[in-house]
């Protein structure tokens, strides 16, 4: 019953970030914006230092990447900004999916931010090592009903994409897969690249050349629909497991209660740049799919998301350290 308010709450705080006109835009911003971004060197840094030039020359006011390790910190700052959008944040599925596994949270997801924008999407790529003896998802499937509990998968922590990729996985499938984490996804790659460890859903960027090389076998993305990350791999729904799909995203927040014009004009001026044909040539040399959304399709990728995959994690007893 909780759960089912918060769900509904998205759709209120939504709601009301789009109903007002335009006053609260005209002399915004009046001082530097302040993007909270997680920790230097990964995808949403690498997002973050692309958008906020980009909003500096369209909005005239510098945009400063503040870059905070862990998952979790930057929210816990924006929800005790202004409500102004004068801090914003980028970040992924760890902000709303962390009540799943916690018992405390400094925030709350649905309560304290108001979605502007699904900035990127980053599918990963399940990979097997050729020892395992499987070319499809099927096959894959196939064998490990036939195995339970003998396969492994490597993962990079609790709670990351590359796990719930598993997780979901495991739970549509039927499968007894066996999670074996790293402290990595590099250290987690070169384990099933040497045979230690038989399957990863790995980025598509360090998956591709161990594919393209032999050493590991590519079955399939997990977007919803082929990649152009991941050339000639079909999707893993369309290729023996229907509905699965398990992309990380990435998108822009900001603190609930910033006036609706300011979040209408950070989701034009984000989505307009992350249009560019050269912007999205750029994000996808480095694994990263644009998406560019409306507010109100965030709103509803965190809303399926909370729905679909906090079951999944409660079911699985996924738990943060």
């Amino acid at each position: 019953m909780i759960m089912t308010i918060r769900l509904a709450a998205i759709g209120l705080f939504f709601a009301a970030s789009v109903a007002g006109g335009a006053a609260g835009a005209q002399n915004y911003p009046t001082r530097p914006i302040r993007l909270l971004a997680s920790g230097v060197g990964g995808g949403g840094d690498f997002t973050a230092r692309l958008i906020a030039p980009a909003l500096t020359s369209r909005l005239g006011q510098q945009v400063v990447v503040d870059n905070r390790p862990g998952g979790l910190i930057p929210g816990e700052i924006l929800s005790k900004a202004p409500p102004d959008g004068h801090t914003l944040m980028l970040v992924g599925i760890v902000i709303w999916l962390s009540p799943f596994m916690r018992d405390t949270m400094p925030f709350d997801p649905v309560r304290d931010f108001t979605p502007v924008t699904l900035a990127v999407t980053i599918p990963n790529v399940l990979v097997a090592h050729p020892a395992v003896g499987v070319k499809s998802v099927q096959g894959l499937i196939t064998l490990a009903r036939r195995k339970p509990g003998v396969l492994n998968y490597a993962t990079s922590g609790v709670g990351n994409s590359n796990h719930i990729a598993g997780e979901l996985f495991k739970s549509m499938a039927g499968v007894n897969l066996v999670r074996v984490n790293y402290r990595g996804a590099a250290l987690a790659l070169n384990d099933v690249v040497g045979g230690r460890v038989e399957l990863m859903f790995a980025t598509a960027n360090a998956a591709n050349p161990h594919v393209s090389s032999g050493r590991l076998i590519g079955l399939g993305v997990t977007s919803a629909r082929p990649s152009p990350l991941a050339p000639g791999l079909p999707a893993v729904a369309e290729s023996g497991l229907p509905g699965y799909e398990s992309a990380s995203t990435l998108g822009v927040l900001a603190r609930a209660g910033t006036p609706p014009a300011i979040v209408n004009l950070l989701n034009r001026e984000i989505v307009q740049f992350l249009g560019a044909p050269e912007t999205r040539e750029r994000f996808l040399k480095s694994g990263i799919e644009v998406a560019g959304s409306t507010a109100a399709e965030f709103a509803a990728v965190i809303r399926d998301d909370m729905a679909r995959k906090g079951k999944l994690i409660r079911a699985a007893g996924i738990r943060m350290e």
